[in-house]
């Protein structure tokens, strides 16, 4: 490995990237990546930590209108728009400067321009300079989609919605994936109009019925107005500068901001993989094997480029079994499943395992639910009457805990230590047998019957 420049080169600084790079060099390897944006990648420049901020920021909307029934007097409350920003964007540079860190403390070199790929062990950056590494691992990540259609200039996407100027009156989102549902949930809770119009009729795809059916009713008696099977012809732009959109065949529906949230696609343009023999999916993902490894044997890929689970959780996971795999003389993969997954609506939901669909498909039918709907405490002296709901799907064989589906406060927290028994297979009985932690929520996880 001495005749190239280094061991393992890193196109992309994200989860993934980053991660792979910190393990191989801790092996040994000498490393170094490339990124052309900023180090810390999708989730934390422009995806789930600052999304997460905002939705924290927005939730305070709620505790206060709440406070007054718990005897707590709160005068004079406003919202600066300009504030919560703001301190997002500062706390994404501390992630930036502490991501950075972490390569330099583990020597890690790290070029902050675009690179491609220009053969099997061979990459080229912007800036002109060629180098050769044993292994090139690719984890650039995806990019959000923006649909064709005339005026899509105007819109925005989950890159661009951490900086507005300021809080829009009237939001539009198209789409209704995880992103869309979150970013319609910040927007309701700050006082904007939301419109969430889809061009399918359903939302949160792959998650539980249930979950989807009970999120639809709470974000619609929050003020969320739907617009289902009403894809987007038209966005013009006005002489005050708001938007008129045109959705399927109903009337135009005025905006202050358009965000498009239809989903993303492995950023893989231009990347120069053909170089190296390797052939991209339909939708642009780089094909892998179970190890990572693409058609060309000394080039990896994780992530979102992929046309696997697009998370972060799991981009690091494969990113720290690339690095095991290549330097730390261990063959190591990822496995994907009970993978839990949040949407960080409002409420949030979580979920990990089979959905009832998946599990009656897969066994014949032969399963058992159990739910738990229930009013969560905190929500008694509100004025809201949303209502949790808890769902458990069971082997009706093997009594096995086939899936975990929860909507309401804090189902994300609670749900990262239920997925641990999901993964490790226990039964209902043990469930069962668990004593509930009591008053919670989390005990209608143990009390089903």
């Amino acid at each position: 490995m001495a005749d190239y420049d280094y061991d393992l080169f890193v196109i992309g600084a994200g989860s993934g990237g980053v991660r792979a790079s910190r393990i191989a060099a801790s092996h040994g390897a000498r490393v170094a990546v490339a990124e052309e944006f900023r180090i810390g990648g999708t989730c934390v420049i422009r995806g789930c930590v600052p999304k997460k901020l905002l939705v924290y920021g927005s939730h305070f909307a709620e505790e206060l209108q709440d406070a007054a029934h718990y005897g707590w007097s709160v005068e004079g409350m406003t919202f600066d728009w300009n504030v919560l920003r703001d301190t997002v964007l500062r706390d994404v540079d501390r992630l930036e400067a502490a991501y950075t860190t972490t390569l330099d403390n583990n020597k890690v070199d790290h070029f902050h321009e675009r690179a491609t790929v220009t053969g099997p062990h061979s990459v080229k950056l912007a800036s002109g300079r060629e180098i050769t590494a044993q292994y090139i691992l690719i984890a650039v990540g995806a990019w959000p989609v923006m649909p064709d259609f005339p005026g899509n200039e105007h819109c925005i996407t989950s890159n661009e919605v951490f900086h507005l100027s300021s809080l829009p009156k009237r939001v539009i989102v198209q789409g209704a994936g995880y992103i869309a549902m979150e970013f319609a949930g910040i927007f309701n809770a700050l006082g904007c109009h939301v419109t969430v119009v889809n061009r399918s009729e359903t939302m949160l795809r792959g998650y539980d019925a249930a979950l989807r059916d009970r999120l639809l009713q709470i974000t619609m008696a929050r003020g969320i107005e739907y617009k289902f099977n009403c894809p987007i012809k038209l966005v013009e732009k006005q002489v005050d500068g708001s938007l008129m959109v045109s959705v399927g065949d109903q009337d135009p529906i005025p905006a202050d901001v358009l965000l498009i949230a239809t989903g993303r696609r492995p950023k893989t343009d231009g990347l120069g993989l053909e170089s190296a023999g390797i052939t991209l999916g339909q939708g642009g993902e780089i094909p892998v094997d179970e190890y990572s490894k693409t058609a060309c044997a000394s080039i990896y890929a994780v992530g979102d480029v992929t046309d696997r689970v697009q998370l972060t959780p799991i981009a690091i996971r494969e990113g720290h079994a690339v690095a095991d795999t290549l330097f730390g003389g261990t063959l190591r993969k990822t496995h994907y499943d009970a993978v839990p997954s949040a949407v960080f609506s409002q409420p949030p939901l979580a979920s990990v395992g089979l959905t009832e669909a998946q599990a009656r498909e897969m066994f014949a039918g032969n399963v058992k639910i159990f739910t738990a709907d229930f009013r969560p405490m905190k929500n008694v002296f509100a004025s809201r009457h949303e209502r949790g709901l808890y769902k458990l799907v069971v082997d009706a064989a093997s009594d096995r805990v086939l899936g975990v589906h929860m909507i309401g406060p804090d189902s994300p927290e609670i749900l990262q230590a239920v997925a641990i028994a999901v993964r490790a297979g226990l039964t209902k009985a043990e469930f069962d047998d668990t004593i509930a932690l009591h008053p919670s929520m989390a005990e209608e996880l143990v009390l089903m019957r």
